[in-house]
């Protein structure tokens, strides 16, 4: 692979030619949504490329994935598709490549600033599962709503547990989140509590984008199901913990969770993260068997939390995590899920649930950075336990290479007044 662009690339970019993370935006308010990729500080525009006749391998020559206004065509096509793509997209954007390089035209036409465009939703979100895969977080929340004894309870250690959520609510980083309405937990004999939610968290969460889905009726070989997983996003999966803890005996979460979830807008591909694969944590029990995977892997991605408080004009990191932490595998989760014959679709997005790690300070949710309001958070000169009107929340993730990142941005939302 070649380790320049003639796109010059920052140091700490989060999009050097080893990422090439795919994106759909417009350049223009009123112009059609296309995808586009991320290289240093600005976006390629694959529709122009695809139009320049650019794309000429066997699998792409003729198709018309690049001129839809999503991924999901282009996702649907595999990894076969995936891996002509990237190798043509790194050859066009290289400093010995002169197609694209020595083309002031179509430069100009394709290489579009990165602040001056819009970002969309990458994918049309037919489906959404959100997982339960941190034992860290998993052993965290039990002592809080059930005490030390029995923190985990025993089916955590065999499956990979997880809800269906809300798709149409999925939004794109930037968009405000308005502060939910809900039924909290009555007081003594009191009805309960009907009003705007009293505890608002975040999730720091990845989120896995389907490929090539399944039929109905036929599961994924946990071994095979990396060839269904295009790549990874981030992703806030804001929670109202007051409503979550009225509703969700005995069918879980529901209007706690459905009011939005963030991802961030652009995809980083599991082949950009192949040089940073790390072992998995060891299980035990020992997986059934269709969840023994011949190599067990996760991903070192760091990942941080920052808020910037309302009136404030800078933020405070509050957590350092890494995905590298989950129990689950994203392939596990994928196998599990398919496992009763559930057919998934491009597009489809799995949320691992909430990064903890062992320390307080790697925790994934205000539930425990404050251990459910009881030990406030600092946040420069104010504090916080759950989130207030006119709160951002920025996560980034990024991994670090030898002398680059592949990087996933920032996803960020801000929470706004309930409406009365």
């Amino acid at each position: 692979m070649a380790s320049k662009s003639f796109i010059e690339v920052q140091s700490e970019s989060h999009f050097p030619l080893e990422n090439l993370p795919y994106g759909v935006f417009k350049p223009e308010p009123d112009s059609e949504p296309r995808p586009g990729v991320a290289i240093g500080d600005y976006v390629l525009d694959l529709s122009a490329i695809a139009s320049a006749g650019l794309f000429d391998g066997p699998i792409l020559k003729n198709s018309d994935c690049f001129n839809q206004h999503n991924l999901n065509k282009f996702l649907g096509m595999g990894r076969p598709a995936w891996k002509e793509a990237r190798a043509t997209i790194q050859k066009l954007l290289s400093s010995s490549e002169p197609a694209l390089r020595d083309n002031a035209s179509l430069r100009q036409k394709s290489l579009l600033p990165m602040d001056k465009v819009q970002m969309l939703l990458p994918i049309a979100i037919g489906d959404y599962t959100d997982f339960f895969s941190s034992m860290h977080h998993a052993k965290n929340c039990g002592t809080i709503f059930r005490g030390t004894e029995n923190p985990i309870l025993p089916n955590w250690f065999h499956l990979p547990i997880a809800y269906h959520g809300r798709a149409s609510s999925i939004v794109i980083s930037g968009t405000d989140i308005v502060r939910p309405r809900g039924q909290g937990r009555p007081t003594g004999n009191a009805p309960p509590y009907f009003g705007p939610s009293l505890k608002l968290d975040f999730e720091l969460e990845m989120a896995a984008v389907v490929g090539p889905g399944n039929e109905l009726g036929k599961s994924i070989n946990v071994n095979k199901a990396a060839d269904h997983i295009f790549g990874l996003v981030l992703m806030n999966d804001w929670s109202a913990r007051d409503i979550q803890a009225w509703e969700y005996v005995p069918l879980g979460p529901f209007l706690g969770k459905s009011f939005g979830t963030t991802i961030s807008p652009w995809i980083v591909t599991l082949d950009a993260l192949e040089p940073f694969v790390c072992d998995a944590p060891k299980q035990n029990p020992q997986p059934l068997p269709y969840l023994a995977e011949k190599i067990s892997k996760n991903y070192d991605i760091s990942l941080e939390i920052w808020i910037k408080p309302a009136g404030e004009e800078h933020s405070c990191v509050v957590t350092r995590s890494n995905f590298k932490h989950l129990y689950w595998t994203l392939t596990q989760q994928l196998a599990h899920h398919t496992i009763n014959g559930c057919n998934l679709r491009p597009g489809d997005l799995l949320g691992t649930g909430t990064i903890s790690g062992p320390d307080p300070e790697s925790y994934g949710c205000l539930l425990e950075l404050t251990w459910n309001g009881q030990k406030p958070l600092s946040l420069g000169g104010t504090t916080r336990t759950f989130l207030e009107d006119g709160d951002e929340v920025i996560f980034t993730g990024c991994c670090k290479g030898n002398g680059y990142n592949v990087g996933f941005g920032t996803c960020k939302g801000k929470i706004l007044p309930s409406p009365q």
